[in-house]
């Protein structure tokens, strides 16, 4: 279960273990039949084979499309590999804001004690709790990690082990996510074209962006933020950050392999911000967005226009809060001629913050929950609800799912669902309660904890996306995916899901590509639960022309001139001092800002300035018939 540095990952199961074995023992015979080295059979289409083989094996069912003889030969694998030709629309990614380039909070607390977390300032302190400094904080009151430590590294040198430990994080390494440059940076957009369209199948992607205060690494109460300005300083990309990558790899590449999310800060505040006016306003003339992305969980709501009040978390159903900034976009819907994706609405839902369990206090849509869906979605049908993540509660603790889906041992009730038609399936806590609410088949208290009224009607509009839910499931808790995509299929339907890796945090996207285009639900499962078959036609359809829709491609993707994306390790743009490395290091927003303008700033708009500022003056005479008595 690997980590991002953004979470504590779950420790191996037994059954992981034995994955883990059983590859290695399968990639030592392979090897050696070959006559190659274990590294060379695992970094090539064989090991990819082999990996798959050792789950289907290990976990008893045929979870994969995966044949022995792959391992052997180049030709067998490409077989059952996604086909060339496959269109993928990776609709949720990241790039890290240059600026943005030292270890933070749960990296340094993974690594424990070291030269890495001493570079990025963290070092023991001398009072209790002793150790890394965010121990005894983010509900650790004990002053102790979760193996009972005051700072047990994760992953302790003495343990290291060969192949299967490359780029893990340690007390040396790595120091931070990458050379300090925005072309070599691991997170960096350099390294982002390398890894999307270079070595992946990527043919179309997202470039997203989080509000400030969303991730807190090492717990505590995030920073508070009064205004849009002070949220923009600390966040990984800005919105017109974001768009200006997009159009550097457009440009690059010579068509449209990149797209642009906007940020939704809601708010009356956020309608009159001080320094950028209506933001929303701003940010479609000044960056042009082909969709937008909001966080519940982040603070981004200013409820007032008190300079000194912080923003705080929302909910999309929030008739003073919300339907405002909603209003905005669609009082604009003329960009959706060249940005056909205008109203794609791309909410983060789900993977939230402790408390969320069953009647837990955060339970609530501010954190993630589903219960402010049937009314948003209802009162504004021309937007589409993307819910990205699927909307799964257990923030990356699968093993909960698991507990629940098979009744194990800590599993929390209800742990089945039931619909209004007398359907009964796994209770995934969140996506099968979102999934129902979609289809028109939620039965208010269904979920107890739940608030949400029931569902009626089929909500069309609303579509589960499957960025870091479904990397962090499918090859270490595959029957947990088995019934989320089975459940998503059956409720929601293969037109209402898209795929996105959450890349760059997982590298680079394309085992998820091939995870995914392998994957099957297998028969017991679809049996017993009637779900739909993971077809290639479905597949198809979630890894890329459901968005291809919502986007309006190939309608949107015009061309940009001749381009060579091959080149961006020598673009002047990406180099120290270039124009997006230098953009990609600043505030985030073009200097001086201008406040947002519905009136035109053109030719006659300067000249009318021109005409006023020289006196000329104006007549106010009317000119026409009037009729006098006689």
């Amino acid at each position: 279960m690997v980590s991002n540095g953004e979470y504590m990952p779950h420790p191996q199961t037994q059954q992981q273990k034995h994955v883990e074995l059983r590859i290695k023992e399968l990639a030592d015979t392979a090897s050696k039949k070959l006559g190659i080295s274990r590294r060379k059979f695992l970094a090539g289409s064989g090991g990819m084979a082999a990996a798959f083989l050792a789950m289907n094996e290990v976990f008893g069912k045929r979870f994969f499309n995966v044949s022995p003889i792959e391992m052997f030969e180049e030709a067998a694998a490409a077989e059952n590999a996604p086909p060339k030709n496959l269109f993928v629309f990776d609709d949720q990614t990241h790039i890290v804001r240059s600026s943005s380039n030292g270890a933070q909070g749960l990296r340094a607390l993974a690594q424990g004690p070291g030269a890495a977390s001493t570079a990025a300032g963290f070092t023991p302190v001398t009072v209790p709790p002793f150790g890394n400094p965010n121990n005894g904080r983010g509900g650790n009151p004990a002053g102790v990690d979760q193996l009972g430590g005051t700072w047990t590294p994760w992953n302790p040198a003495h343990l290291l082990r060969s192949e299967f430990d490359v780029g893990l994080l340690h007390a040396d390494f790595p120091p931070n996510p990458g050379p300090p440059t925005t072309v070599l940076g691991e997170f960096h957009l350099g390294q982002y074209i390398n890894r999307m369209y270079l070595e992946a199948q990527t043919s179309v992607s997202i470039i997203s962006n989080a509000n400030l205060g969303l991730f807190n690494p090492g717990g505590g109460a995030p920073p508070g933020n009064h205004n849009v300005a002070e949220s923009l300083q600390a966040e990984i990309l800005t919105g017109w950050q974001t768009a200006q990558c997009r159009d550097f790899i457009n440009q690059l590449a010579g068509s449209t392999r990149a797209l642009a999310h906007g940020q939704l800060y809601v708010g009356i505040g956020n309608l009159a911000d001080p320094l950028f006016g209506d933001y929303t306003q701003w940010q479609i003339e000044n960056m042009q967005p082909d969709s937008w992305k909001g966080y519940n969980i982040a603070s981004a709501a200013k409820l007032d226009t008190n300079p000194n009040s912080l923003m705080v978390r929302w909910r999309l159903d929030d008739e003073a809060v919300a339907y405002p900034i909603y209003q905005v976009i669609v009082n604009n819907k003329e960009q959706l001629k060249k940005h056909p994706g205008f109203f794609n609405i791309c909410i983060h839902k789900g993977l939230s913050a402790n408390g969320t369990q069953p009647g837990g206090a955060n339970n609530t849509p501010l954190f993630g929950n589903p219960d402010d869906m049937v009314k948003a979605a209802t009162d504004w049908p021309q937007l589409n609800f993307i819910i990205y993540h699927a909307c799964i509660r257990p923030g990356f603790w699968m093993l909960q799912a698991l507990q629940d889906i098979e009744n194990l041992s800590g599993s929390m009730p209800p742990t089945t669902m039931t619909d209004s038609h007398g359907h009964t399936v796994p209770n995934i806590r969140w996506s099968t309660q979102l999934a129902q609410i979609a289809a028109g088949k939620y039965v208010v208290g269904a979920e107890p904890s739940s608030t949400s009224p029931s569902s009626t009607r089929r909500l069309p509009n609303v579509y589960a996306e499957l960025g870091t839910t479904m990397a962090s499931m499918i090859v270490t808790f595959p029957t947990v995916w088995a019934h989320l995509i089975g459940q998503l299929l059956y409720y929601m339907g293969e037109n209402n899901i898209v795929f996105g890796s959450d890349s760059m945090w997982y590298g680079g996207p394309q085992w998820q590509i091939e995870a995914l285009w392998r994957s099957q639900i297998p028969e017991d499962i679809a049996d017993r639960w009637h779900y739909p078959p993971l077809s290639e036609g479905a597949k198809r359809k979630i890894l890329g022309l459901n968005s291809a829709r919502l986007y309006g491609l190939p309608v949107a993707a015009s061309k940009y001139g001749d381009g060579n994306l091959a080149s961006y390790p020598t673009a002047p743009e990406l180099q120290s001092g270039g124009r997006l490395d230098t953009l990609l290091r600043g505030v985030g927003y073009p200097t001086p800002v201008v406040s947002a303008n519905l009136i035109p700033d053109d030719r006659f708009s300067k000249l009318k300035r021109w005409a006023e500022e020289s006196g000329r003056g104006r007549s106010n005479a009317r000119h026409g018939w009037i009729r006098t008595r006689v």
